[in-house]
């Protein structure tokens, strides 16, 4: 699936083509797979953990999030580009991979913009989405449920 994203991703492949060669070819092996893999394919995704985070999210009955959205304050001024959001929650997710150390600070002045903004933010790292997935999947789960 991240192969599939990063294709997407550097538009090696568009999804309009990988569906239309699926519809013409409906009995090939692996084309149930491969429709299925195009519904979870998210092209916005920009890195290997994001999509395992997204599908963490997605496979575990949770909606959907945006991917690589703008984000604005009341006047219009741009605070951030989150990894996934919820529009109807105001929750923004980040995944910090190993290059967050190296721009810290630059991420949490943008993080700081955000929740200023109205935002709320959750971070993640590849020991929470590998090492603790359900309590991924139960802090976003509440976090949604908490806003309705």
């Amino acid at each position: 699936m991240a192969a599939l994203d990063i294709a997407l991703h550097r538009r090696l492949l568009e999804l309009v083509d990988l569906r239309s060669w699926a519809g013409a070819h409906p009995r090939y092996r692996g084309v149930a797979r491969l429709r299925r893999a195009t519904e979870l394919a998210e092209p916005a995704t920009e890195s290997v953990m994001e999509t395992r985070l997204r599908l963490l999210l997605v496979l575990a009955g949770l909606p959907r999030p945006l991917a690589q959205i703008s984000l604005c304050d009341e006047d219009g001024h741009f605070v951030g580009r989150p990894d996934f959001y919820y529009p109807r929650h105001r929750l923004a997710l980040e995944y910090d991979g190993s290059g967050h150390r190296e721009n810290l600070t630059g991420d949490n002045r943008r993080q700081n913009r955000m929740v200023d903004a109205g935002y709320r933010l959750l971070r993640f790292t590849a020991a929470d989405v590998l090492s603790a997935p359900d309590s991924v999947v139960a802090l976003v789960r509440r976090a949604l449920r908490n806003h309705d």
